[in-house]
């Protein structure tokens, strides 16, 4: 009969065959429980290096491209009774994974939000700083200052993988991107595109390191930075250049010191009567703007 580990300090996988074990959890008190339920708390995931990935879509994109960095899969026993969960537990154990099975009760305990399936997976597969960061020319990246919100932040790391940046850059004070929110939000996301965190200085630094144009997301400008309109932007951005879009926190936007260091700011124009957009939209229709602009090429 297997034993359950109870303790979820990373640990080196072993080079043997992982099937899916026949025993089935049934204890939704039991210390393992408990503790991968825990990490939906920052503390223990901080603690343990790793963090929590829920859901069918966002645990198949962990083992389709951070397989390695993945500790352990959790999935509720009938999953032979929906295609979708077969599917995604088959490919886990093509890639010599632990999928263990577990009652409603245990996958519920776990998270009421996993859809019949969970991951627990090593922190080292989505968390980078800003020394490892890379860009190429004619590259798109989206940046973020003090954005806070779990839902923001998982959208505008989906709309940059769909957008085709390059990578997502954290700056300041951000939301913790291991965040069960934000990984939900991510759908899956967070696994095809890098995303780093940097202090205001360091991002500036890197990025100049870079030769990166970056363009705040702005309302207002400033007086040494003043704001243009997207289009604009656009016509004079330089498609063999790295581009970096800069956007700020959900409500107090980019400070003019930040604005200031940016190569330009731009503003996108409102048609009708809303006064605004909010940040994830309003990263959604940049990037897209951007990454469409430079990958249109003249016919002749």
């Amino acid at each position: 009969m297997h034993t359950f580990v109870t303790s979820l300090v990373p640990e080196k996988k072993a080079d043997i065959v992982m099937p899916l074990h026949r025993d089935i959890m049934d204890n939704p008190q039991a210390q393992r429980v408990r503790l991968v339920s825990d990490l939906i708390n920052r503390k223990a995931r901080k603690k343990s290096g790793l963090f929590l990935v829920e859901g069918p879509q966002a645990v198949r994109e962990a083992v389709r491209y951070a397989a390695d960095s993945v500790r352990d899969i959790y999935v509720r026993n009938d999953y032979a009774t929906s295609e979708v969960l077969r599917a995604v537990v088959r490919e886990s154990i093509d890639k010599n994974l632990y999928v263990h099975q577990a009652t409603d009760k245990v996958m519920h305990a776990i998270s009421s939000d996993c859809q019949g399936i969970a991951a627990v997976v090593h922190m080292e597969a989505v968390v980078r700083s800003a020394d490892e960061f890379q860009t190429d020319a004619g590259s798109l990246s989206a940046a973020c200052w003090q954005l806070r919100d779990p839902g923001n932040a998982g959208t505008i790391i989906r709309a940059a993988d769909a957008s085709g940046c390059q990578a997502v850059v954290l700056v300041g004070d951000c939301v913790d991107i291991t965040n069960p929110k934000v990984v939900r939000s991510t759908a899956g996301s967070l696994f095809h595109i890098p995303v780093f965190y940097a202090r205001e200085e360091e991002f500036f630094e890197v990025m100049r390191a870079r030769s990166a144009c970056i363009t705040a997301a702005e309302i207002y400008g400033t007086d040494s930075t003043p704001v243009v309109p997207l289009q604009q932007a656009l016509t004079y951005t330089d498609k063999r250049q790295a581009n970096v879009i800069l956007f700020g926190n959900e409500a107090r936007g980019l400070p003019a010191d930040i604005v200031n260091q940016c190569d330009r700011a731009a503003i996108i124009p409102l048609y009708g009567k809303a006064e605004s957009l909010n940040v994830a939209m309003s990263a959604s229709v940049m990037l897209y703007s951007f990454a469409m602009h430079m990958r249109d090429t003249p016919t002749e």
